[in-house]
C-alpha cells in the first residue's frame, strides 16, 4: 500500500473528503499527513477480555471522522490536543507498551491515521511485537479501507451507535452512517469472525460495542434486530450505560441527561431474547466522568 496515494485525496472514511493532506490540509477529521496523538497507557477500564490483569496497550490518537456532540474525549477529537509522531516512533511505543506487560495494542480511533497506522504495524511485528492487535473505532468505516488491515488486526471493537440518519445527522454530522457501520461490520467479522479466547482474554474476533442514548431504546433495538438478523450469535455485545452529558449535550435538552435503569434493564432483556447472550453489561455507576482519561501525552 502507497500512503501518499491514500492521503493525497483523502477517502478513508465514508466522507471521502478528497482532501490532498501531503500538502498541510486537514480533512474533516482534522488529521494531515502526521499522526497524532494524546496518549499512550496500560488501560484498565475496557471490558475484562480486553483490559485483562496487565492493561490494555491503548494508544489515544487526536482528531475523529465524527462531530459527536457528547463526545467524552472531545479535546482530542475535536479541539485539536495531541502531539505529532511518525509512523516509526508510533512502532516503537507499541513494544513499549508490549514491553510493560499490556495484554495487548488497543488503536483507539484510529480511522483517520490508518495508513500510517498499518505501516507502524508492519514495523513492529517484524521487530516481535507479538500480542494481539485491537481496533478500536467509532463505526463510521469506509469498508474498501478496512481490507488493507486484513492480516494486521486481530481483534475489531466498533461501536454500532445510530440506525436512523435523523439522530446520526444531528448529533455527530454522519450521514449514511448506520449504512458504512453495518456494511463495515460485516467486513470485520469475514477478517476475524467470532471471539476466540486465550485463558480470559480475548486474542481473535469481533465484539461490538452499543451506547444506549437518552431516550433512543427505539435505535438500540433496531440496530440489535440488525445484528441478530446478520451476524451469528456467537459474537460478543457491550452494552453501555455509561453515557454521560458532556461537550456540547447541552444544547439537546432530550440528551443532556443520563440513561435510565428502567430502559437500560429493557435493554438487556431484549438482547438477551434476541438469542445474542454473549458480552457485557455495565453498572449503572459506569455513568461518571472519572473514567475519561487525562490526555497528557503520558506515554507519547
Amino acid at each position: 500500500m502507497e500512503i501518499p496515494e491514500l492521503l493525497s485525496q483523502c477517502k478513508l472514511c465514508p466522507r471521502k473528503c478528497n482532501t490532498d493532506r501531503l500538502k498541510g490540509n486537514l480533512g474533516y477529521c482534522r488529521a494531515g499527513a502526521d499522526i497524532k496523538a494524546a496518549k499512550a497507557m496500560l488501560h484498565k477500564w475496557e471490558e475484562p477480555i480486553i483490559s485483562g490483569g496487565n492493561g490494555s496497550g491503548a494508544v489515544f490518537f487526536s482528531g475523529c471522522n465524527l462531530s459527536c456532540v457528547f463526545c467524552q474525549n472531545f479535546d482530542i477529537s475535536q479541539q485539536d490536543k495531541g502531539k505529532i509522531i511518525t509512523s516509526e516512533q508510533l512502532a516503537d511505543i507499541f513494544l513499549k507498551l508490549q514491553s510493560q506487560g499490556a495484554d495487548n495494542i488497543n488503536l483507539v480511533s484510529p480511522v483517520q491515521y490508518m495508513p500510517q497506522i498499518v505501516k507502524s504495524l508492519e514495523l513492529s511485528k517484524s521487530n516481535g511485537l507479538l500480542i494481539p492487535v485491537i481496533y478500536n473505532s467509532n463505526g463510521y468505516e469506509n469498508k474498501d479501507m478496512l481490507k488493507y488491515l486484513d492480516g494486521l488486526v486481530d481483534v475489531y471493537l466498533p461501536d454500532i451507535k445510530y440506525y436512523s440518519d435523523k439522530y446520526a445527522i444531528k448529533y455527530s454530522n454522519a450521514p449514511n452512517y448506520f449504512h458504512h457501520a453495518s456494511q463495515g461490520l460485516l467486513e470485520m467479522y469475514r477478517q476475524v469472525g467470532s471471539p476466540e479466547f486465550s485463558g480470559d482474554l480475548i486474542k481473535r474476533g469481533l465484539m461490538i460495542r452499543h451506547l444506549l442514548l437518552p431516550g433512543q431504546l427505539s435505535e438500540s433495538r433496531i440496530i440489535l434486530d440488525w445484528i441478530a438478523d446478520n451476524l451469528p450469535h456467537d459474537i460478543y455485545i457491550s452494552l453501555m450505560c455509561q453515557y454521560v452529558p458532556m461537550h456540547r449535550a447541552g444544547e439537546f435538552p432530550e440528551i443532556n441527561k443520563k440513561v435510565s435503569q428502567k430502559s437500560y434493564d429493557w435493554l438487556v432483556d431484549y438482547c438477551l431474547s434476541l438469542g445474542l447472550v454473549n458480552g457485557f453489561i455495565q453498572d449503572m455507576d459506569s455513568a461518571d466522568n472519572i473514567y475519561t482519561p487525562e490526555f497528557d501525552f503520558e506515554g507519547i
